[in-house]
């Protein structure tokens, strides 16, 4: 976060993020499932091109921190998975019920591995994402140390999805948690699953992959 930057036009400028990664998400999901002609695409990568060029004339390097995110709250406004200013995020939703994590979202083609079906790395991600973010409600956040995927059966595309995850085991700085992927309509029916060992970082270990104390 900008401190320089009141909390009005913070809020501001997060809305303005937001609009544009709904907008590059509708881009994406358009360009993935044209069928439009020859001369209609190239047109459109020229309005694109024309498009990018404002956006490139401020950006922030690998080191540092977007300027509308809150780290320390867990607030990520360009994550793949579940950030709203992101093109590539469907985005997941999450949210803590009876001490499991409960998620949704929508994959579009874009996702698509298999024909009609997301691809099996998608997957992962999205579990992934989940285990962490229930480790962290736990109170216990840390990094992924393994991951192990069960595909059960292909998870369909422009289908609703439910996730779940919940921590199952808490020893020291190890913390094991598991997650599934369901669609909707069929919650008990799981498409695939994956168990997460995360273990958190050492002040140490944090200042040296990101440059600040864990709780910093």
């Amino acid at each position: 976060m900008d401190e320089r930057e009141s909390p009005a036009a913070l809020r501001e400028r997060r809305a303005a993020i937001e609009e544009l990664g709904e907008a590059l998400r509708a881009l994406v999901a358009h360009a993935a499932a044209t069928e439009a002609d020859t001369a209609t695409l190239r047109r459109t990568a020229a309005l694109v091109r024309a498009a990018t060029a404002p956006l490139a004339g401020r950006s922030r390097a690998r080191t540092q921190q977007p300027s509308a995110d809150d780290m320390r709250n867990g607030f990520r406004m360009y994550n793949p998975v579940s950030g709203t200013g992101s093109a590539l995020a469907p985005p997941l939703h999450m949210e803590v019920v009876d001490g499991a994590v409960v998620g949704r979202c929508t994959l579009g083609l874009a996702f698509e591995g298999p024909p009609t079906y997301a691809h099996g790395g998608i997957s992962a991600l999205l579990l992934d994402h989940m285990l962490g973010f229930a480790t962290g409600a736990a109170g216990r956040p840390g990094m992924t140390v393994s991951l192990r995927t069960d595909y059960r059966a292909p998870v369909p595309l422009q289908t609703p999805l439910h996730l779940a995850a919940r921590v199952l085991e808490m020893n020291g700085r190890k913390v094991i948690a598991r997650g599934v992927i369901a669609t909707a309509d069929a919650p008990e029916v799981v498409l695939v699953e994956a168990t997460g060992t995360f273990v958190a970082l050492l002040p140490e270990q944090a200042g040296l992959l990101f440059g600040a104390p864990a709780d910093g």
